[in-house]
């Protein structure tokens, strides 16, 4: 009975996969001055963009976009010529600055400018940017200018764009909210019907491909040819796969201006539950979030004969659920700062941004236990729960990149490298951008501090911007979920995330969780290792009974659920060797399939 059932399932995924790809191109994009004046704003920079650009319909959202940007290229170019210095400007300026004991004296420069507001503009703007010249020696008035050149760079990517004209953020949130505003299609008409061909048939489908194995397969774990699938073993399923979640990502976080009719798909989910239209991230922990209750499903039923991991699987799901969706979105309904109360420092990266910080002190009572709690979780928390528990309390029971990579990313937990090279790569890469998040972090409270955002030459704001993109969004989400089906499920895991380092340090060192293992019993049937998914060669640590307590490991306790033998446990076990009482083994109940 199960393969019709199971045939069903997985044409009524297909069918709804079909229908979400489908509806991102229905329509058409009408774009018209009422529309540009209602997300630009009414100031002179959107008067000028509404006067470069030419209403029109876009039948897609690339050409849209392509238009805009040439629209505001020109708004940006014609207040950078109004507003910046010429190089004749920087000539007259860099003899009038310099004393006759050639000494930069700012007050030098009253004469030069006017009362224009054109001239109070480039005034103010030079103290700002150019205020560090102040009282410094230069041979000549040539080498001052040169100076002055790199500070009318600073005064145009920073100052001008961002007042005057539009700066990177500005036009990365004006792309999306004018394809939003101007997106005409059946989906704005009836979104909940196609939330219900999409979600509701890709959800239908994947419970009827699961459900059934419950009565025709016995509990216990089966290889059942994982290498031998082309999804499972980097063949062209798991390649489109692996493709489509890399360009999922990307676009996501770099141009969700391609994406809206996705986004207006799930506003009956938003306005049900904070109260207003959802935005791309709302989508993307929407998605995120059924990824990991339909796919803990799956986990639950082939994971069954363990007691661990269906109530570690339960615990992933609520956790990802409650605190990581429901709770931040229900906080923005309530005007309070969006917060997840799991999420730790550095893995929540911008969690002690100067805009973050503010908004909580800001909010009142909630804010300060808001931020309070954060950082308890952080100096407390952390040291003491992996102290008696491991890093496995948070990468494999809370953290939501856990648990995706177990729920989703489940299938995929094969691929993981065991190579000894992978190994060396991942001690310097995991503790490399740990490091690279303390600096940031640094940065950041340097400049909350001091107000000043130079460190040695070095723009804490450009810091922080590079981090959030190239490790925020580009390791953690693009390489980090859309390579689960070409390097397996932990690869951010074990080769990126900062928190899993801090942790693993802890545990390596001070920590009474330990995997351990009789060799006696081992059988070499090397399962352990193919399932380990942080690439830990188990099985040479069970051969010679060795205890496991790498910095790496999650404790997610599979290996102990795949083994046939019952070799390996997961124990609370203090320094002196007194065995605890175990927390939850993970072989119990264990059968095995012929």
């Amino acid at each position: 009975m199960r393969k019709p059932i199971e045939k069903l399932g997985y044409t009524l995924f297909i069918i709804g996969f079909g229908f979400f790809l489908i509806s991102q191109f229905l329509g058409e994009y009408k774009v018209d001055e009422a529309t540009l004046a209602k997300v630009a704003g009414d100031n002179e920079k959107s008067r000028m963009l509404i006067e470069a650009f030419e209403p029109g319909t876009y039948r897609f959202s690339f050409g849209l976009i392509s238009d805009l940007d040439k629209a505001i290229e020109q708004v940006n170019d014609s207040q950078n010529l109004t507003y910046s210095f010429s190089d004749s400007d920087l000539e007259k300026l860099s003899v009038t600055l310099l004393n006759e004991k050639k000494v930069v004296d700012f007050n030098l420069a009253e004469d030069f400018f006017g009362d224009r507001e054109k001239d109070q503009f480039r005034e103010n703007a030079l103290k700002d940017y150019g205020g560090w010249l102040e009282g410094q020696t230069f041979e000549s008035s040539a080498d001052l200018k040169e100076r002055l050149r790199e500070v009318n760079k600073n005064i145009i990517s920073y100052e001008i764009n961002s007042k005057k004209g539009f700066d990177r953020y500005e036009q990365k949130s004006l792309r999306y909210d004018i394809a939003r505003a101007s997106s005409t299609n059946p989906v704005n008409k009836r979104p909940g019907l196609f939330l219900m061909l999409t979600y509701g048939l890709c959800i239908i489908g994947a419970l009827l491909i699961f459900l059934p194995r419950l009565k025709t397969e016995h509990p216990g774990i089966k290889n059942n040819g994982i290498f031998h699938r082309s999804m499972t073993n980097r063949g062209w399923l798991g390649i489109i796969t692996g493709s489509f979640l890399i360009l999922f990502y990307i676009v996501l976080y770099f141009a969700p201006e391609h994406m809206v009719n996705w986004v207006i798909m799930v506003d009956p989910i938003s306005h049900w539950i904070k109260g207003s239209e959802a935005g791309q991230f709302f989508l993307y922990g929407y998605i995120y979030t059924l990824a990991i209750l339909v796919m803990g499903v799956r986990m639950i039923i082939k994971y069954r004969h363990s007691k661990y991991q269906i109530i570690r699987t339960i615990s992933v799901m609520f956790f990802q659920t409650a605190f990581a969706f429901l709770i931040p979105e229900i906080l923005i309904r309530l005007n309070k700062p969006y917060h997840d109360f799991k999420n730790i420092w550095p893995l929540d990266y911008s969690f002690f941004f100067d805009t973050r910080i503010n908004e909580m002190i800001e909010s009142g009572t909630l804010g300060i236990f808001m931020l309070g709690w954060g950082t308890a979780l952080i100096i407390i928390a952390v040291p003491v729960l992996v102290y008696f528990f491991g890093k496995r309390w948070y990468c494999s029971w809370v953290c939501g990149c856990g648990g995706l990579a177990e729920t989703l990313g489940d299938p995929y937990r094969q691929l993981s490298d065991r190579s000894l090279g992978a190994w060396k790569v991942e001690r310097w890469m995991v503790h490399g951008v740990l490091v690279l998040a303390v600096v940031m972090t640094a940065g950041v409270l340097y400049t909350y501090w001091t107000g000043s955002s130079e460190i040695l030459g070095v723009s804490s704001y450009g810091l922080r911007e590079w981090y959030g993109a190239w490790i925020g969004a580009g390791f953690a989400g693009v390489v980090g979920t859309g390579f689960y089906p070409l390097m397996g499920n932990r690869v951010w895991c074990r080769f990126g995330c900062p928190l899993a380092a801090y942790l693993g340090i802890v545990q390596r060192f001070k920590s009474r969780f330990r995997i351990t293992t009789n060799g006696g019993q081992c059988i070499s049937c090397g399962n352990c290792s193919v399932y380990c998914e942080m690439g830990i060669d188990v099985r040479w640590y069970a051969q010679r009974g060795q205890n496991i307590i790498r910095a790496s490991c999650v404790g997610c306790g599979i290996c102990s659920s795949v083994c046939p033998r019952g070799v390996l446990n997961l124990e609370n076990r203090d320094e002196e060797g007194r065995f605890n009482k175990p927390i939850l083994i993970g072989n119990d109940s264990i059968t095995l399939e012929k």
